[in-house]
């Protein structure tokens, strides 16, 4: 994931939200670990903050050092809006 110069600091946070939340819910696999996201994502700490928030948020789970999408983000995806 490369970084986009003229993004503000929120702009960046939330776009690596983003980034996780749909690896999470992609390509059938909803488990994950920590080091797969930020192999993936390429910068830890930004990758920590934004699972962080999405917890906050109640869309992702974590157990010890695997994450994974919550029932509620599940469906919010399935809806499609």
């Amino acid at each position: 994931m490369q970084d986009q110069s003229n993004e503000t600091p929120a702009e960046q946070d939330h776009r690596t939200e983003q980034t996780v939340l749909v690896m999470l819910l992609g390509d059938g696999q909803r488990i994950r670990s920590l080091d797969e996201l930020v192999a993936e994502i390429g910068r830890r700490m930004e990758t920590v903050d934004a699972l962080a928030a999405l917890q906050a948020a109640g869309l992702v789970h974590r157990c010890n050092e695997f994450v994974f999408a919550t029932r509620a983000a599940l469906r919010f995806d399935e809806i499609d809006l």
